[in-house]
Order: C-alpha cells, then structure tokens, then sequence
C-alpha cells in the first residue's frame, strides 16, 4: 500500500509540474532573456514525459498488486520506479538540450490559433518533427502497454465479480435471484467506476489528443480536456478502493 501510494504523489506531482510549466509558457516568452524561456519550454516537455512515464508505472504496479500477485517482491522497488520515472525523462530532455549547438528544440513558438490568423507566442518545442517523432512514438507505446494491461485488470475484475457471486450466494431460488438483481446492477456500476477510473488513471484518456487534431473536433476537444482534468480526482477514489480492498481479509 506504502508503495501505490508513493506511485500515486509521484504521478499527481508529474502533474502538478506539467500544469504549472505550462501556465509559465507565455509568461517565458515575455522575459527578455532567452535562456528562461528554453528553461521553461525544457521544464513542460520533462513534466509532460515524467506524466506519461508515471502513467506506465501506474499500469505497470496495478499489474503487479492484481494479476501476478505471487513472486513479485523486487529489492529496492520504489528506488527503482523513481529512478525510472524522473530518470528516463530528464535523460531525454538533457539529451535534446545538449544538442542546442546543432539544433535548437527549445524556445519560443509560434502557435495559430484555429478558424482565426491570430497566433499567440509561448515556450515550447521549436521543430515540430523532433515534437512528433519524439512525443508521439513516446506515448503510443505507452498508450498501447496501458491499453493492454487495463483490459486485462477490467477481465480479472469481472472473473473475480463472477467467483465472489457464485460462492457467496449457492442456491439461491427465484426470490433470491428477484432481489439480487439491484445488487447485481450496483456491482456493475461499481465494477465500470473502477474501469473508468483506471482509464483515467492510466491516461489512456489521453488518446483523445490523436483525434483532436483540425478545426472540427471541438467535441474530442472538451472531452480531453474534461477527462484529463478529473485525472487527480479518479487518482484519489482509486486509491480509496485500493486500501479498501487491502482490508478485506483473503
């Protein structure tokens, strides 16, 4: 439990990062020393990897704590998942600034804003090839391993609902079966709260970005921005279902 919820600051911090960098970017791009605004822009893109590094830990633990739930014990297993976590990232992006003689990828960007010719300036990637190649390979394979693992977890859910019903309530008649129907559809509703939430959790809700491109998906639009918001909320109640869980006795 001290685990997942060390796994689950870390995550809410990476988020917290992402969100303050980002509401510094135009203020970065008004500074007149231009170091500020490559620090700015640096600091957003290793905020937004440790997100995406987190959401794999994320997947990767709840894997661990409910699917192999027998020879898991790894020595120093937080050092590790932090060292992962903050490390991959920062390697990147030291990487990306240690580069600057050749290229610079950090500084001050230009972004249009939609159906207008305004375009406002803010700290951010300056090569749009380093961004997709970068961000998005990142995050497709981080997309794709989380996908995988929430539909196994959402599977184990379900088998471990259906074993529970069957040997908690041997034969019952059709009086019982009457009023287990509320009890049946309050479990599901349970049952697709926890999914939700570890869709959420997981960022496979930020999937959305990949439709959100062009002037018309307004809708795809509000719904990333709706879902990904509650993310810290979700984070919360899954952890609450977390320890309930851990209390139940075996």
């Amino acid at each position: 439990m001290d685990f997942s919820i060390s796994i689950h600051v870390s995550l809410s911090g990476a988020l917290f990062l992402l969100n303050t960098t980002f509401l510094l970017s135009e203020w970065g791009a008004t500074v007149e020393p231009a170091w500020v605004c490559v620090f700015v822009a640096a600091a957003m893109h290793y905020s937004l990897l440790s997100c995406f590094t987190w959401m794999a830990i994320e997947a990767l633990h709840l894997y661990l704590l409910l699917i192999k739930v027998v020879h898991t014990y790894f020595k120093h297993y937080l050092v590790k998942l932090s060292l992962a976590g903050w490390g991959i990232p920062g390697i990147i992006v030291a990487v990306s600034l240690g580069v600057k003689d050749f290229k610079q990828f950090y500084g001050l960007t230009q972004m249009s804003v939609a159906d207008t010719n305004q375009t406002n300036a803010i700290c951010w990637i300056t090569d749009d090839s380093f961004f997709y190649s970068l961000n998005l390979v990142y995050f497709t394979l981080i997309f794709i391993f989380n996908t995988g693992i929430l539909i196994a977890v959402a599977s184990n859910i379900c088998k471990m609902k259906q074993v529970f019903r069957s040997s908690s309530r041997p034969g019952a008649g059709a009086e019982g079966a009457t009023q287990g129907d509320p009890m049946k559809f309050g479990e599901s509703c349970r049952s697709s709260l926890i999914v939700m939430g570890l869709t959420c959790l997981m960022g496979i809700t930020w999937g959305l970005a990949f439709l959100g491109s062009g002037y018309v998906n307004y809708t795809i639009l509000y719904l990333f921005c709706i879902l990904n918001s509650t993310q810290g909320l979700l984070s919360v109640l899954l952890l609450s279902v977390q320890m309930f869980f851990h209390l139940i006795p075996c």
